[in-house]
This record gives structure tokens, C-alpha cells and sequence, in this order.
């Protein structure tokens, strides 16, 4: 396959992935902190995957930074799978050790709930949407770099 072929095939991955998390938002299943910054890291694979497209003279490198961006995201996908595995601490902000001080419990005003990152909201096969992330940007990754290689 050539590297423009596999880069069209790792910037589809990630639009889909992204897609999915949208999908996912619409049945019900709010995104967190952490699965914010998963969707990042998808955003701008996509970008770089765009990029290359339109300058294929510059594909040997972004395809690098898409191996890199790709990297990010499963890294963060496993990450985000031992926070709800509670095999690690998350963040404070989104996770059970947060702090309620200086919140004013009673008041009505604009009541944002509060999405916690190490409860695992939906999975399938015992795996979670973070631990899926992971795995396939992990395969994104591989296809990112054999693009890179070509």
C-alpha cells in the first residue's frame, strides 16, 4: 500500500473514533475530563492526516507526527482505563478524590454535573470506551509509522 493510502486509512481511524465519541455523547454517555483530552489528540491526527494529504511532500513527517499525536491518544486511552480500573489516581478535578470546598452545594445557578473519570460508564467484553481508545490508536500508531517508513 503506499503512504498516501495508509495515511488516508490512519486519519479514517481517527475519524471515526471521534465519531464514535460523538455518537456515544448522543445516546447518553456525557464525555469527561479525560475523555476530552482523548478527543484532542484524534482532532489533530486528523488535522496532521489532512495536512499530508494536501502536501505530499511534507507525508514522511507528518506522518511522523501522526505516529507521535496517535501515541498521545492511546497513552492517554490506557491511562484513562487505570484511573476507572482504579489502578491509579486520576485527576482531582474528575475523579472521587475531589474536593467540594468552596462549592456552594445549595445554589441553584448553573449546575454543570460533574462527569467522573474513574467510573466506567459503558463497556463491552469487560473493556471500557477508554481501554478501546487505547488499543486502537495503538494500531493507529503502527499504521501512522509504516506510513512514515514508506
Amino acid at each position: 500500500m503506499t503512504r498516501t493510502g495508509l495515511i488516508k486509512i490512519a486519519t479514517l481511524g481517527s475519524v471515526l473514533l471521534l465519531g464514535g465519541a460523538f455518537f456515544f455523547e448522543l445516546l447518553g454517555y456525557p464525555p469527561c475530563k479525560m475523555c476530552f483530552w482523548q478527543r484532542y489528540a484524534h482532532a489533530t491526527a486528523i488535522y496532521i492526516g489532512a495536512l499530508a494529504l494536501v502536501q505530499p511532500r511534507f507525508q514522511r513527517i507528518l506522518a511522523t507526527l501522526g505516529a507521535m499525536t496517535a501515541a498521545v491518544g492511546s497513552g492517554l486511552g490506557f491511562y484513562h482505563s487505570g484511573v476507572e480500573q482504579k489502578w491509579w489516581e486520576g485527576p482531582t478535578s474528575c475523579s472521587g478524590g475531589g474536593s467540594l470546598e468552596g462549592v456552594d452545594l445549595l445554589s441553584t445557578e448553573l449546575a454543570i454535573p460533574v462527569i467522573m473519570c474513574d467510573e466506567i460508564v459503558w463497556s463491552f467484553m469487560g473493556l471500557s470506551m477508554a481501554t478501546y481508545n487505547g488499543l486502537i490508536s495503538l494500531i493507529l500508531v503502527g499504521i501512522w509509522i509504516a506510513a512514515a517508513r514508506k
